[in-house]
This record gives C-alpha cells, structure tokens and sequence, in this order.
C-alpha cells in the first residue's frame, strides 16, 4: 500500500505540476484541499483525470463521497485500491 502511496503523490505532483513539492513533502494522511497542499476544486477534476487514465477508476458526482477520497492520500490509494481496474 505504500507503493501505492508514493506512485499518487507522484501522481499529484505531476499532474498539478507542483514544481515546489516533492513526494517526502506530502504526508500520506494530511489535507490536500484548503489546507495541507491547498488544492482547489480545479485541482480535484485534473486529480480525478489522473487517476482515471492511469489506474482506469472512475469518479463521480457524489460531493460528499468525492470529499472523502480526495480528502488525503492515503485515501485515495484506499479508493484506488478498492476500485482499480485489474
């Protein structure tokens, strides 16, 4: 699960184009919207793109769902993990 992890830090990095952060600046459980790395909603549809693409998962239109996936990383490896194409 931690390779997992670090392949969507990687992944939030990139996709954001974060230049000033790396991998070891985001903590698997912290906030990444408003505080934490402070991602706005513009974000979170790039962030659903890229995971969509690379681990074939669809988001939906759930707000209060979405809030808790997008809420930290290791969330979103959780969601990843459950619901990834094999």
């Amino acid at each position: 699960m931690e390779s997992l992890e670090q392949e969507i830090k990687e992944l939030i990095i990139t996709a954001l184009a974060l230049e000033d952060v790396t991998p070891t600046d985001i903590e698997p459980e912290a906030a990444l919207f408003v505080e934490g790395l402070g991602l706005d909603s513009i974000d979170a549809l790039e962030l659903a793109m890229a995971l969509e693409e690379r681990y074939g998962v669809q988001i939906g239109d759930d707000p209060e769902l979405n809030q808790r996936i997008f809420a930290s990383v290791r969330n979103l490896a959780d969601y990843v993990n459950e619901h990834r194409a094999h």
